[in-house]
């Protein structure tokens, strides 16, 4: 399952059913769970944790230490990546930073493209999208089912809440609330993220209600205790509405305009 002209450090851990192709390296500290496949010409360091049945593709950089200028070269920060994720080529992953928390996550059943850079810190959940060319920088977190169009760049420290959608080439520098799609440079809101909710399993009673929740932050000009405010009302008819509520009031770097 490992090609003979891969590079096995001694003190990585593979599963013995991993394939690793040709060329690729694997570094001490690196541990791969069953059924992950390594294309050729793959770089992973440690410590970095790969789950089951994961697909990286050639040419892929993960692990490496983090583009931060205040690194200096602490072993004990990770990479970790869960299961069934398809990474495909040129990806970058970096590991975390000690003033970041230490780890860089990757949940699972994601979809990562071409050419997609995850930075120091970052926390990716479930059931993601990142179209060629996404990139995130350090600190980022992106909730589960947010699709990422191609090129789109993320300003560190921001939040991407749960089922949002951004366009391609969108430079987003504020925090994107839940469901909502966004797009541009900057990013600007451009609505619910419906089709999305559709293809989900969202019912129509639902999206009504997910859209007047949308409606009481972006059209009625209230301050954000004033929106929260009125968003509890929706509440009981739709309970998805507290994700953005939970959201509003945690967010530190002001939602996207």
């Amino acid at each position: 399952m490992i090609d003979p002209r891969a590079i096995i450090d001694p003190k990585a851990e593979l599963d013995s059913s991993v394939e690793v192709g040709a060329y690729s390296i694997i570094g001490a500290y690196v541990q791969i769970d069953a059924g992950t496949t390594i294309a050729p010409h793959a770089v992973i360091y440690g410590p970095t944790r790969i789950g089951r049945d994961n697909h990286i593709y050639q040419f892929c950089s993960l692990g490496d230490i983090p583009q931060d200028k205040k690194y200096a070269g602490e072993s004990d920060t990770r990479l970790e990546i869960g299961d069934r994720n398809t990474i495909r080529e040129y990806c970058t992953m970096n590991r975390g930073t000690v003033q970041g928390g230490g780890v860089t996550r990757i949940g699972n059943d994601n979809w990562i493209m071409a050419y997609t850079h995850f930075a120091h810190d970052c926390l990716v959940g479930n059931q993601t999208v990142f179209a060629n060319g996404a990139s995130l920088a350090g600190h980022v977190r992106v909730d589960d089912f947010v699709t990422l169009g191609g090129f789109t760049l993320v300003h560190q420290f921001c939040h991407l809440g749960i089922y949002s959608f951004t366009g391609a080439n969108s430079l987003i520098f504020k925090d994107v609330p839940p469901f909502v799609t966004v797009w541009g440079n900057r990013a600007e809101p451009y609505g619910l993220n419906k089709e999305g909710l559709r293809r989900r399993g969202f019912s129509p009673e639902q999206i009504r209600i997910l859209h007047q929740a949308y409606k009481i932050i972006y059209k009625q000009n209230l301050t954000t205790e004033q929106a929260i405010e009125q968003m509890q009302a929706l509440v009981e008819s739709c309970a998805e509405v507290t994700y953005f509520i939970d959201f509003l009031r945690s967010s530190k770097r002001g939602i996207v305009r």
